[in-house]
């Protein structure tokens, strides 16, 4: 083909087309970075074509310092490119010069076809990132629409001053349902469906003949002690592993232990919301003293059973005055303080703390004795449930130091056995070394203790009966083989 009919060709071309060939020139080869301008439809130029991006001097300026930037705007899908003029895509690497010999190369088709000068206007080689930059433009449309149809939908919900209610901006944050309430109280009301012997309930009524509190305040009193023992079970199930709790699986394997742990901590509080209803601030110390021995009480015993570490018998009883004597003493000083003697200061004030302090140390005791030999307890909470959480009970901790060069039952405690066969063999060695039989003469001994106080706080008004009969079902069982032959007269 002729130059003149090849100029031709490239006219008639050059209007149908929406790009412009970048042209090589001896001085200014063309690069496939280049984005070539369009020229206006029907309008030859003069001489032959260059770029607008080449910079020729004009005065003390270059060219390329007068070509504006150009950011097309779409407001519409119809205004948005053709994808057949989106240039076609090539790769960054193959450049329409050979970069190492400075020689131009022809444009090829995917192919490997070599494209005809028509072929090449219509589909310029370009670089990858300009290639991209032009096919995101056409899809720059959708997501106007899209905020469009969510405007439409925020409309048709209305403001939201209109759904958000005004408890949640002005108010205290909700308004409660019974139906949450439920939910979260789900482990705690579980526990309560099955009740236990309900000792402390019994103490306090036994208490109340010698401190008279009047009705209203015994009946909160009641509630807090009664919530606040069974949310403290629901949290020592979790820490011993328990799976068993009055006959029934443990709260936290049905619920869950973060539901049964967070249920626990909710009816602490609403323990103390129910306190403040008797209008004494002495009230709100007594609560957050004892509960706070409560904790450091449980806190040696985890602390113990997590190191193996044997506490010596004083260390132990120490910690049973602060885990169970703390629930007790609170039950105790809240009626003292609500106590019409309490307030009448021209009355002897009498001590009830001495008392309540060695009902506490007998009620643990007797239950570690029992956790290890009693049947019915075994039928509840499972064969020696101590030995399987690895807990330094009264009877385990005689044991170990009886002989503490025999570390055959720390061992085992060491290994929280599940096999029967095992806690039957370390309950033999317990047995063998006198631990059962040292546990229930120091039971016999707080027991005789606790009659005494008795008689002390009583002082001769005949109101200590209640306490005594507490008392008697708390005694190591008489009918037993073992407690006749190791009976103190």
């Amino acid at each position: 083909m002729s130059a003149a009919a090849l100029t031709n060709t490239q006219s008639s071309d050059a209007g149908s087309s929406d790009y412009e060939a970048p042209v090589a020139t001896p001085h200014h080869p063309a690069s496939a970075s280049t984005l070539p301008l369009s020229t206006t439809p029907g309008q030859e130029p003069d001489g032959p074509r260059k770029s607008r991006f080449m910079e020729e001097g004009i005065g003390n300026r270059s060219a390329s310092s007068e070509v504006p930037n150009i950011t097309p705007v779409l407001t519409s899908k119809r205004d948005s490119i053709d994808p057949a003029t989106v240039p076609m895509r090539t790769s960054s690497s193959r450049a329409v010069l050979n970069g190492e010999s400075g020689r131009p190369t022809s444009p090829r088709s995917p192919k490997g076809r070599t494209l005809s000068p028509n072929e090449s206007k219509r589909r310029p080689q370009v670089s990858e990132s300009d290639w991209i930059a032009a096919s995101k433009i056409s899809r720059a449309s959708p997501p106007l629409m899209r905020t469009e149809e969510q405007g439409s939908m925020s409309a048709s919900q209305g403001e939201p001053s209109s759904y958000v209610g005004k408890d949640l901006i002005h108010g205290d944050g909700f308004s409660w349902s019974a139906e949450k309430e439920n939910i979260v109280k789900g482990p705690y009301d579980y526990l309560e469906s099955h009740p236990g012997k309900d000792v402390r309930s019994q103490l306090i009524n036994a208490f109340n003949l010698w401190l008279q509190v009047p009705e209203p305040s015994l009946e909160i009193i009641n509630k807090v002690v009664g919530m606040l023992h069974t949310a403290s079970l629901l949290i020592d199930d979790v820490e011993d592993n328990s799976n068993l709790r009055r006959g029934v699986p443990v709260a936290h394997l049905i619920f869950g232990t973060a539901q049964t742990i967070n249920s626990a901590n909710y009816v602490y509080f609403c323990a103390l919301q129910e306190l403040t209803k008797l209008n004494n601030p002495e009230a709100i110390r007594i609560y957050t003293d004892e509960l706070l021995n409560l904790h450091r009480g449980q806190g040696m015993d985890l602390f113990w059973r997590d190191t193996l570490t044997c506490p010596s018998e004083d260390d132990y009883l120490e910690m049973v005055g602060n885990k169970t004597g703390g629930l007790f003493r609170l039950a105790i000083k809240l009626m003292f303080a609500e106590s019409p003697s309490h307030q009448n200061p021209s009355t002897t004030t009498t001590d009830y703390v001495p008392l309540v302090n060695t009902i506490g140390l007998l009620f643990q005791i007797l239950d570690d004795y029992r956790n290890l030999s009693h049947p019915t307890y075994t039928a509840n909470k499972g064969l020696c449930e101590d030995l399987t959480e690895g807990k330094f009970s009264f009877p385990i901790i005689h044991a170990i130091r009886a002989n503490p060069a025999n570390l055959v039952l720390i061992n085992i405690l060491k290994q929280k056995p599940a096999d029967d066969d095992v806690k039957k063999y370390a309950v033999g060695y317990m047995e063998s070394v006198g631990s059962f039989a040292y546990t229930r003469r120091v039971l016999r001994g707080l027991t005789r203790k606790a009659l005494l106080l008795v008689d002390e706080v009583d002082a001769g008004r005949g109101l200590g009966g209640g306490v005594r009969a507490i008392l008697e079902l708390l005694k190591v069982e008489k009918g037993s083989k073992e407690a006749k032959a190791d009976a103190v007269p």
